[in-house]
């Protein structure tokens, strides 16, 4: 039974015969592209924290690598959501992916976010740019307990008190506004005075 709810001009037998993906969860480069033009995408972005045994942050982990020009910033783990993914598995995956599998994450008992970054490829509408798409991005502020070793574009991951993550000088090598980003997350979790 389809429930879909048929445009002013449809006829029946009006859908174009798509071949079905082999993976859903992943597109092609020409099928990002055209979709990032015309919707906002959703991501995980997670700030890796050393905690304490009462659970104060101590530390927290920013990944340094180049950009697409050569230059050393440094960022938060982050990737999109893959289609019939839950964010915990999307959580998970980037975690891993950027800082190696022996990071042990320990994933929040909630899937509410820290804070929600809204990045546009236009600068000035929120604090957060990028300039390939319009994307909504929910952000999680993950413990790690284990030895991380950055995969993937990262160079290393930089772990740093809270205060100093928070500064304006590290602010200003994070891409896209992530300090406010940052300060946020750290504010969400009273790791800031």
């Amino acid at each position: 039974m389809s429930v879909r709810t048929p445009d002013p001009d449809w006829t029946p037998g009006d859908e174009p015969d798509v071949p079905q993906p082999t993976n859903p969860g992943w597109l092609s480069d020409l099928e990002l592209a055209e979709v990032r033009g015309r919707l906002p995408l959703l991501y995980v972005e997670a700030l890796p924290v050393r905690v304490d045994g009462l659970g104060q942050v101590t530390e927290v982990g920013l990944l340094l690598r180049a950009n697409t020009v050569g230059e050393m910033t440094r960022t938060l783990v982050s990737g999109r959501v893959m289609y019939g993914e839950t964010l915990r598995d999307a959580l998970f995956r980037h975690l891993e992916k950027d800082l190696g599998p022996m990071a042990f994450p320990l994933l929040p008992a909630s899937p509410v976010p820290a804070t929600v970054a809204e990045y546009f490829p236009m600068p000035g509408i929120t604090p957060f740019t990028d300039e390939r798409q319009h994307a909504v991005s929910l952000v999680y502020v993950v413990p790690v307990t284990g030895t991380c070793e950055p995969r993937q574009d990262a160079l290393e991951v930089s772990w740093m008190p809270p205060e100093e993550a928070a500064s304006r000088a590290v602010g200003d090598e994070l891409e896209g506004g992530r300090g406010v980003l940052v300060r946020q997350a750290l504010a969400s979790v009273g790791a800031l005075r």
